[in-house]
């Protein structure tokens, strides 16, 4: 295997891994961020033992993401180091204030939000919880902005080496596809949230376990509440953003749908087997007018096909096609259980129907699947270039060996599969040890003093 090959599957590894924890984490920060809202309107002590309970989840999550988050930065240097240096001027200072204003503000704020509970002022403790929450959105906003520009780039020149220069800072965080994309993750980040909150209070109201019976209503309701709101908002969201999509990157959204043939009032291909060779799809199931309807919003909008450019210019369709697929059918599954969860909240057998439990564990997993399967279709949809149109992805590797880069990339899979299992090993032990065992830390001892130590006489003799 070529060091291209071997290059993109170590980053497709080690991003595809980053990406689960900031998807997790930073719908579960506000998550803990509106419990804390509603202890200080209720205050129900359940909503303070929840919120206990979900931060240690959020910590060890915050770690993982950290730790894998810092691997994606050297390898930019080290495996891609001619993008690195094409694109520095562009995108280094975007990463640069990712670290200055979110990731500082999420360290500095995340040991009061995980030891101060009952060590500091409510007020202060809540406002550590909003500041590391709002670090996380930060956060998202400088990497999306920077995956957006190499997506549609705008507001740049070339300079006679080749290197992109930026002409307008704003013009290049806000361009035409960063508004859509960041909708589009932070939404997918409260969904996969709710839907993990959702199944872990579903298991402990299925168990049958008393102890938790409070914390697990409390949170079921509240989790399945934000999904039935999230979801049908993320549906939305998506259909802005395949029109932005259509409009910037056709060749995409061609990939998409499996159409190689530039087409009006073209039909929806529900599946098939697209067949890159012979340029056409197998077995295929088309709804006639419907992928006009669905992707231009007209009967007779044009949507371009794969035979507009060469074979060598089109993305590799089969992996497109069909991670498009598996993120839209895990949005709809989302979908269902959202609205199961209403139907039976209306007949008042949301907390009793243990099939329905069960159901909303299984869906645990189904936002981390559709956030790999639309990252997969975002990363992969925009090749062969790696700056979209303008830097093709061979150029951008480094030159090295590739026997250093397969040995990288074995111990990455060896040790990420290891801090996977250690993840669950400790957030499944606390899992199951429930909220109710989330009990505060003791109080720290104070020395007594003279004075204590001579009352605690005075009040023994007097006993006596």
């Amino acid at each position: 295997m070529t060091p291209l090959i071997l290059s993109r599957l170590q980053f497709a590894f080690t991003m595809g891994y980053h990406i689960l924890w900031p998807a997790f984490t930073i719908g579960l920060a506000w998550f803990i961020v509106f419990l804390g809202v509603a202890w200080f309107r209720t205050r129900n002590p359940v909503y303070r033992m929840l919120q206990r309970f979900w931060i240690r989840i959020f910590a060890l999550a915050f770690g993982m993401g950290v730790v894998t988050g810092v691997v994606i930065s050297y390898q930019l240097g080290l495996n891609w180091s001619n993008y690195a240096r094409a694109t520095a001027d562009v995108i280094g200072p975007l990463f640069v204030l990712e670290v200055l204003t979110a990731f500082f503000l999420e360290a500095g704020f995340v040991g009061i939000m995980l030891f101060g509970q009952e060590r500091v002022n409510q007020k202060v403790h809540f406002a550590a919880c909003v500041i590391v929450a709002t670090g996380t959105v930060m956060s998202a906003f400088w990497i999306i902005s920077a995956n957006s520009w190499m997506q549609t780039p705008t507001a740049f020149t070339i300079t006679a080496d080749g290197r992109f220069v930026a002409t307008s800072f704003w013009g290049v965080v806000f361009n035409p596809s960063m508004p859509y994309r960041l909708a589009h993750m932070l939404t997918a980040s409260f969904v996969t949230g709710s839907f993990v909150v959702a199944g872990v209070s579903a298991f402990w109201l299925w168990r049958g376990d008393g102890r938790d019976r409070a914390a697990g209503t409390a949170c079921f309701s509240l989790a399945l509440w934000l999904a039935l709101v999230l979801v049908p908002l993320q549906m939305v969201i998506g259909d802005q953003h395949g029109l932005n999509t259509r409009k910037y990157q056709p060749m995409k959204l061609a990939a998409i749908e499996g159409r190689w043939v530039t087409a009006r009032r073209a039909p929806l291909n529900v599946i098939a087997w697209p067949d890159q060779k012979e340029q056409r799809n197998r077995f295929a199931l088309e709804v006639p007018l419907l992928g006009s309807i669905i992707l231009t919003h007209s009967i007779d909008g044009e949507i371009k096909g794969l035979k507009e450019v060469p074979p060598s210019e089109q993305p590799p369709v089969l992996p497109v096609f069909f991670a498009f697929r598996i993120m839209v059918g895990c949005g709809v599954a989302m979908l269902i259980i959202a609205i199961a969860g209403a139907v039976l909240r209306m007949r008042g057998r949301l907390y009793a129907a243990r099939w329905y439990h069960l159901l909303c564990m299984a869906g645990i997993p189904l936002g981390f699947i559709a956030t790999l399967a639309g990252w997969t279709i975002t990363e992969v949809g925009r090749q062969p270039y790696v700056v979209y149109g303008l830097m093709r992805t061979s150029q951008a590797v480094s030159p090295i060996a590739g026997g250093a880069v397969a040995g990288s990339l074995g111990v990455a899979l060896v040790l990420y599969n290891m801090l996977l299992l250690g993840f669950f090993w400790y957030a499944g032990r606390m899992v199951l040890r429930g909220p109710t065992d989330a009990s505060p830390p003791p109080p720290v001892a104070r020395p007594v003093g003279v004075d204590g130590l001579a009352a605690t006489v005075d009040a023994k003799e007097k006993r006596s």
